[in-house]
Formats: C-alpha cells, structure tokens, sequence
C-alpha cells in the first residue's frame, strides 16, 4: 500500500495550473473579444513557459496525518 497525500496528484498540479491563470489573466483582464482573451492568455502561457514556477507542497507528512484523524474522527459513528 502507498499513501498519497492530497494535492500530490497530477491532476491537482494541472488543476492548480489553470487555477493560476483563471486567477492571473482571465479575473483579472479585460477582454473585448475572444480573440483578445485568447491572445492574452497564449501570451500568459508563453511567458509561463519562458519563467516556469515549480509547484511546492506546503504541508508536512504530520500535518496530512492530524488532517487525516481529525477527518476520521469526525465521520466516524456519524450514522451513515
């Protein structure tokens, strides 16, 4: 059995990719049409690619642990 903490997944990273952009270019734009918003998030992605930013995990096995137990604790005896 492996443990896999939450957000090691890929898919949480590719997740987390497009939340940046959502977040970064697409909130924060103003665009007039479509192509302007696919102009600009093609020059996000660009300049994304020239500067990569790796992804860091900010919690420690212990702190997924206590999150783990609180969480059991919670749901156990809960009647369902």
């Amino acid at each position: 059995m492996h443990f896999t903490p939450t957000g090691s997944s890929w898919i949480n990273q590719v997740e987390r990719w497009f939340g940046f952009l959502a977040d970064q270019q697409i909130r924060r734009g103003v665009h007039k049409s479509v192509q302007a918003l696919e102009k600009d998030i093609r020059s996000w992605i660009t300049d994304w690619n020239t500067h990569p930013r790796p992804f860091l995990w900010t919690k420690t096995a212990e702190e997924i642990l206590d999150s783990l137990t609180r969480f059991c604790q919670r749901i156990s005896g809960a009647g369902h």
